[in-house]
């Protein structure tokens, strides 16, 4: 290991970023408040010498601080402080300032709980994009059996959305410029199907869990639908956008 070692500590902030910076005897040799811009950190630390060891909190900043740093220093920590045994002692409620992170890290007292790419964020990602699908999915539903009900033609339950019995439904509706509307619906109703279950697998890892899953939101998503709004964006959500976040929050304990 290098003889000029330097700890960094990272107090982040939407709109700015303390610093402070301490060497392998813990003497604090800079301190610094810094735009939180990509372009303010890289110059931050091409400013410094020797091998850095950088840390910072998990939170809303902490992936993408991962990303940008991950080819500039040593050593990474993303972590929680307070979940370490040593510091019960100190209250939960307490700072933990740029300097006090440092000191952690350079006595090897910090836990990393953010391992890059492949964990937390990725599931976040997934887990955002599946409620954003099953939101649209919902409203393209609705909007189509709309369609039908403005004819005076009864849609109630789920065979309306079946594949094998489009065109029968197609069928029922007699003017042309109509039933290609439903049509379209139709067509965005199969992609945003396909992207949900693209989401899903990558959220829970299974396909034959997935397919399990979705049979039990298609149900809830049109089981007395005939009494609500048609075009709202949460109407009767299915389950699986809160499982997601469910385990977003189990990734985030890991």
């Amino acid at each position: 290991m290098s003889h000029d070692v330097k700890y960094i500590g990272m107090d982040v902030h939407k709109e700015a970023i303390v610093i402070a910076v301490l060497n392998e005897s813990g003497k604090l040799v800079m301190e610094s408040v810094i735009e939180t811009k990509a372009s303010s950190i890289l110059q931050f630390l091409h400013g410094l010498r020797g091998e850095l060891h950088v840390t910072w909190e998990e939170g809303t900043w902490a992936a993408w601080l991962y990303d940008l740093l991950q080819p500039q220093v040593q050593h990474m920590v993303v972590c929680n402080p307070r979940r370490n045994a040593l510091l019960k002692e100190g209250s939960k409620s307490d700072k933990v300032d740029a300097g006090k992170l440092a000191d952690l890290l350079r006595s090897g007292m910090l836990r990393p709980v953010y391992h890059g790419e492949n964990g937390l964020r990725t599931l976040r990602e997934l887990g955002r994009s599946y409620q954003t699908i099953s939101k649209d999915l919902t409203r393209v539903m609705n909007r189509l059996k709309a369609v039908y009900r403005g004819w005076g033609i009864a849609c109630a339950g789920t065979q309306v959305y079946a594949v094998r019995c489009r065109e029968e439904w197609l069928s029922k509706i007699p003017h042309a410029g109509v039933r290609r509307r439903a049509e379209l619906l139709y067509q965005q109703l199969d992609g945003l199907q396909a992207l949900r279950r693209e989401a899903a697998t990558g959220v829970f890892g299974g396909e034959q869990e997935t397919q399990g899953r979705e049979t039990a939101a298609s149900d809830s998503l049109h089981r007395s639908d005939s009494s609500r709004p048609l075009d709202r964006a949460d109407a009767n959500p299915a389950p699986f956008p809160q499982q997601a976040a469910t385990m977003d929050l189990q990734w985030a304990g890991h």
